[in-house]
């Protein structure tokens, strides 16, 4: 069987490619299956396909779920943070967006403000310069775009079902300077400690489910965030 396959930030450099035509004799193929055989061609990314996640049709996949010819298949590294040159892309209701432009942050706070709801907060996540002794000069983000859009769809019905709140998200890809925002989360809920408890879990899913990922750009190189092979999260910020 024939299966296409989408790759994303380091792993896709490691390959040379961002999208895969990989052949396989054996079916049905298990997603487990395909990272072994895919780490067998491409022994050189062997390390970050084992600790890659896959995803089929934009949900992410146990190693036993069958592929299929259809199955639109991702390669899900371990590094988080759209494409190089993806224009703005938005949810039908529009509280959910991925855009290479710069974030509005009382545009987004305006689309889950409720007359009913007393407590609203606009959370933003900066490009900061510097981590310990390491000088950040700016980020560079990438996205599975489809898949990305439908996560943080799904951050916000949690959101409104735990809270009874209102969560809008926009997180930004490309080049994204010091103290621009690449991440811009707004809640609203009936009370304040509502409105924190549903911000603060909306980030923290996101770093740990939304296929985002981030390049460190320094003096002294670029560096995929997260790439480590001993890596055991998702992070994103």
């Amino acid at each position: 069987m024939h299966v296409t396959i989408r790759l994303f930030a380091g792993l896709a450099e490691v390959i040379g490619s961002s999208s895969l035509a990989f052949h396989s004799h054996e079916s049905p193929l298990t997603a487990g299956r395909l990272k072994e055989l895919l780490s067998a061609s491409y022994p050189e990314a062997a390390p970050q396909i084992k600790v890659s996640l896959v995803a089929i049709d934009h949900e992410y996949a146990p190693d036993d779920s069958v592929i299929s010819e259809a199955s639109e298949v991702a390669l899900i590294p371990p590094v988080s943070g759209g494409e190089p040159d993806a224009e703005e892309q938005e949810t039908p209701d529009g509280r959910f967006s991925i855009t290479d432009q710069p974030l509005n942050g009382e545009a987004l706070l305006d689309k889950v403000l409720d007359v009913n709801h007393g407590a609203s907060l606009l959370f933003v996540g900066t490009t900061r310069e510097m981590t310990g002794t390491q000088r950040t000069t700016a980020l560079h983000y990438e996205a599975y775009v489809p898949m990305a859009l439908a996560k943080l769809e799904e951050i916000g019905r949690e959101v409104g079902e735990r809270w009874n709140a209102r969560c809008a998200i926009a997180h930004r890809t490309g080049l994204v300077s010091l103290k621009e925002a690449s991440v811009m989360i707004a809640v609203s809920a009936a009370h304040r400690d509502i409105c924190y408890e549903a911000s603060r879990y909306a980030i923290e899913k996101l770093k740990a489910s939304v296929p985002v990922w981030k390049k460190d750009i320094n003096d002294s190189g670029e560096q995929w965030l997260g790439a480590d092979p001993q890596a055991k999260d998702y992070p994103s910020l």
